[in-house]
């Protein structure tokens, strides 16, 4: 028996909206939204220790709603959630840190987007490599931590 939180069902309605919202499915890339089942229920599997501050940043959007998020037609969905996202503050940041992490595990985005959906050790990944001088600035500044 879990004693883990869980979400309402309204809760859950309103967070799969949210995150359909988030990451619309796209035909151009033949990938899925964040709302897509498999995806979403990985999403609810996943919110453990920050389902707590996604339960706050769910009853923020309620609240922006006016009611229900899900009931809310595409158009006043978005501009709910372009509001959301400029005031949802750390609750937010947690939701959305467990819906781009559910998003990004699974295996038809990572085809989509050419790498093979698989942990990346002990084999590791190719990484391109950068212009290694843009981090000149950051090298040359003080230190900006304190000395144990």
């Amino acid at each position: 028996m879990s004693t883990a939180p869980t979400l309402t069902h309204a809760e859950a309605r309103d967070l799969r909206a949210l995150a359909g919202a988030m990451i619309p499915a796209s035909a151009e890339y033949n990938v899925p939204g964040a709302d897509d089942e498999l995806i979403f229920t990985d999403i609810l599997r996943s919110l453990e220790r920050d389902c707590e501050d996604c339960r706050a940043a769910l009853k923020d959007l309620a609240r922006l709603s006016g009611g229900s998020f899900a009931d809310l037609a595409a158009e006043r969905r978005n501009e709910v959630a372009a509001t959301f996202k400029k005031s949802g503050g750390a609750p937010l940041s947690a939701l959305s840190r467990v819906v781009l992490l559910c998003y990004y595990r699974d295996d038809r985005l990572m085809n989509s987007l050419g790498q093979e959906p698989r942990a990346p050790f002990p084999r590791g990944h190719e990484v391109e490599q950068g212009d290694w001088s843009l981090l000149d600035p950051v090298r040359k500044r003080a230190p900006i931590h304190r000395r144990p």
